[in-house]
């Protein structure tokens, strides 16, 4: 099998499934199987624990590791690892930080401040830095490209690209995506396709919410929601792309 075939499969799959946007339901998936292959048996592989003790994990995955609760002990000698690493590396910055005090004979020296700055940006890219991210960005730029690859050669695909709405920051992507990957009359084809479904996105969820809204008015209590009850939920992915922090239940 190809490596074209082993990606189109997964293009094809979610833009043939019932989802609002099916780049979201790829990442979903995508990030899914890079948390289990972190808490599974890859944790214990040498290669892995150099890379999570120098990087760990940005703050948004180190709370769906933790929400997995499927191997508490590998997370923790994950953490154990890489806060080592990390203080033999922050900690002798910052007991060096500290500048000499100003005297008469010395004056003052603004130098520190730049030490200051440099030891603060190790930090905030140490925190930012994570594995599972890479991997999903980089996988996900695959997908975008596939999805390309099918609009320009696969007839059917048109359709089941125009049957969906995709979430403003899927739509950046494929924007992206396009300049880079399709031809000027590609281009041509795809651009009002996106742009027709986008706008269908967008008054769909405006005429939804805006009856969401009207719903709290007396005069509109015993009349039907309609498809607007989970509208609020549905416009955050249309914004945001597709978090768990959105679900219908949760909300309730």
């Amino acid at each position: 099998m190809s490596v074209e075939k082993i990606y189109t499969i997964p293009v094809n799959e979610a833009y043939e499934s019932d989802v609002e946007c099916p780049l979201c339901s790829l990442k979903k998936k995508v990030e899914n199987d890079y948390l289990e292959y972190y808490l599974g048996p890859s944790l214990m592989e040498p290669d892995t624990r150099v890379i999570t003790n120098k990087t760990g994990f940005c703050p948004e995955h180190m709370g769906k590791l933790n929400l997995k609760e499927t191997n508490r002990l590998g997370l923790g000698l994950m953490l154990h690892t890489h806060l080592k690493d990390y203080k033999d590396e922050l900690t002798p910055l910052l007991n060096n930080a500290a500048p000499g005090k100003a005297t008469l004979l010395k004056g003052r020296n603004s130098d520190y401040k730049a030490k200051l700055n440099a030891i603060a940006d190790k930090i905030d890219a140490r925190t930012k830095s994570c594995p599972i991210c890479e991997k999903v960005n980089y996988t996900m730029d695959r997908y975008s490209e596939v999805v390309m690859h099918l609009f320009a050669k696969d007839p059917a695909f048109k359709d089941k690209f125009t049957s969906h709405h995709h979430c403003l920051p899927h739509v950046a992507v494929l924007l992206r995506t396009a300049a880079g990957k399709l031809s000027q009359n590609e281009a041509a084809d795809f651009l009002p396709l996106l742009a027709k479904t986008n706008e269908e996105g967008f008054k769909a969820l405006i005429d939804d919410v805006e009856w969401f809204t009207l719903k709290f008015d007396y005069r509109n209590t015993d009349k039907p929601w309609g498809t607007a009850k989970n509208s609020i939920q549905r416009s955050m992915r249309f914004l945001s792309e597709d978090r768990s922090e959105f679900d219908e239940q949760k909300s309730k």
